[in-house]
């Protein structure tokens, strides 16, 4: 009865595992790692996502945004910009955060950052029972010059229909967006969690900048 009521209510699988133990069953489903040999087809089909998005970059994250891999695109693009390989453990929203990441170079940073403060603040509004997740909203909130009204969830105001991460290198801007891929039948937590990011570019300046790195790197 509780794995039907939580299907029904299309409940995630880590919440259904404690709604189990609540109601004095164990947990029925697992966490396992993309490596082992149980998932040798999901991680095929995720390295082959990676490679076909080449030049462009793309990561593979958990839900808590770590970076599990990356492709070469994404390896190349980061190397743009020096001081990021010293923001551990990787994980996107805290190098847009972080005052050595990516946040100097982003010309929009106060809108990406406000997206994504969002974004965290409904990943920890429904999981309340989630201290992880708790903690990596208040290290968001806590780097400087972060406004003080982010620790309140902002539900004013019509976000854009599209929005783009605009860096600044050398003497131009480029600019990418992103679009997310996750297994649609997972019965593992750890597929369910898993997110493919695929980023874009959003001109073909940018297009261009990429092109021209995968050739500088044949």
């Amino acid at each position: 009865m509780v794995v039907r009521l939580a299907e029904a209510l299309q409940v995630p699988l880590r919440e259904r595992n404690a709604l189990l133990l609540a109601a004095g069953y164990a947990p029925l489903y697992r966490h396992t790692a993309l490596d082992t040999p149980e998932l040798e087809a999901a991680r095929r089909a995720v390295e082959f996502l990676m490679a076909q998005h080449e030049p462009y970059p793309v990561l593979v994250v958990d839900r808590y945004w770590n970076t599990l891999r990356m492709n070469a695109g994404a390896k190349r693009f980061l190397a743009f910009f020096p001081g990021c390989d010293s923001v551990t453990p990787h994980n996107g929203p805290r190098l847009v955060f972080h005052p050595q990441g990516l946040r100097p170079f982003i010309e929009n940073w106060e809108s990406v950052a406000a997206r994504i403060i969002r974004r965290v603040h409904r990943e920890a509004a429904d999981n309340p029972s989630n201290d992880t997740m708790k903690c990596f909203l208040e290290e968001l909130l806590s780097y400087p010059d972060v406004p003080s009204r982010w620790r309140m969830l902002d539900f004013d105001g019509a976000p854009p229909p599209f929005l783009t991460i605009n860096y600044r290198w050398k003497n131009s801007t480029v600019r990418l967006f992103s679009a997310l891929t996750t297994f649609g039948t997972p019965q593992d937590m750890a597929l369910q969690e898993l997110r493919i990011e695929s980023f874009f570019p959003a001109d073909e300046g940018t297009r261009a900048v990429l092109d021209g790195l995968t050739k500088e790197a044949s």
